[in-house]
């Protein structure tokens, strides 16, 4: 199905999200995944809750924002630290902007909960469906080969992905375009055989930007970025990326 900007931001609000696909000029090989279409982070914000009844919704909030405006900024200032120390350093900052005292003891438990992550349901039957189909995965992602590893072992995911892109490889976090050139480079593809596969919206528009064939797995449901690139293709879950990649 086509995608158009004003059927786009319809399905949007309306809380739809079916799949939509742009007809590819070349067909898609790979798939370079951002870690979250894969990884459900939702239990490390049930434990800010757990340990901040009342608080841990706000802190959670402050602590999302903060860790990607982190990683903007150290790339653009050219101070890069990994994912996980932008994690923790947001963390702190999250927790003093919210009026909450961060004792070691629960800022440990709040970051070893990135390590305990498992996949979302729906993505071991989708990756077993792209594998048979011979399509090669990767992740393509901020977090470190670390937390990656941690959710593959968790959920049993060995034996799907390729080695892992993370931008600890070229100390640039996305949407810098060096971030996005390591799919090129690993798979030796050309990035018109590569989908990525993107949860943010912000994520879809700098893979666009850098010219994949993007999938947006919306499964927050929210609104397009006002950024002047669209994604090829949308949808709530892995079902709806199989579907885009495989027609």
């Amino acid at each position: 199905m086509s995608v158009n900007r004003r059927k786009f931001v319809t399905l949007a609000a309306a809380t739809l999200a079916a799949p939509a696909a742009l007809a590819a000029t070349r067909p898609i090989k790979a798939i370079a995944f951002d870690g979250f279409p894969i990884i459900d982070p939702r239990p490390v914000f049930a434990k800010a809750e757990e340990l901040f009844p009342d608080k841990g919704r706000a802190l959670s909030k402050a602590w999302r924002a903060r860790l990607f405006e982190y990683t903007w900024l150290r790339t653009l200032g050219q101070h890069y630290v990994d994912f996980w120390q932008v994690t923790e350093q947001s963390l702190i900052f999250a927790a003093k902007a919210s009026g909450i005292e961060l004792a070691a003891d629960q800022r440990d438990a709040l970051m070893q909960t990135w390590l305990a992550l498992k996949a979302w349901p729906d993505v071991l039957p989708a990756l077993k469906e792209l594998k048979a189909a011979g399509i090669r995965m990767a992740f393509l992602a901020n977090l470190t080969e670390t937390m990656l590893d941690a959710v593959m072992k968790n959920s049993a995911l060995e034996g799907f992905f390729e080695p892992h892109l993370s931008t600890d490889r070229v100390k640039a976090f996305k949407p810098d375009p060096r971030a996005y050139q390591m799919g090129p480079d690993a798979f030796r593809l050309a990035k018109e055989e590569i989908a990525f596969a993107a949860f943010a919206g912000w994520d879809a528009a700098g893979a666009k930007w850098f010219g994949y064939p993007t999938f947006w797995v919306n499964r927050s449901n929210t609104p397009v970025e006002e950024l002047d690139a669209m994604p090829d293709g949308v949808g709530s879950g892995m079902a709806d990326l199989v579907k885009f990649v495989l027609g």
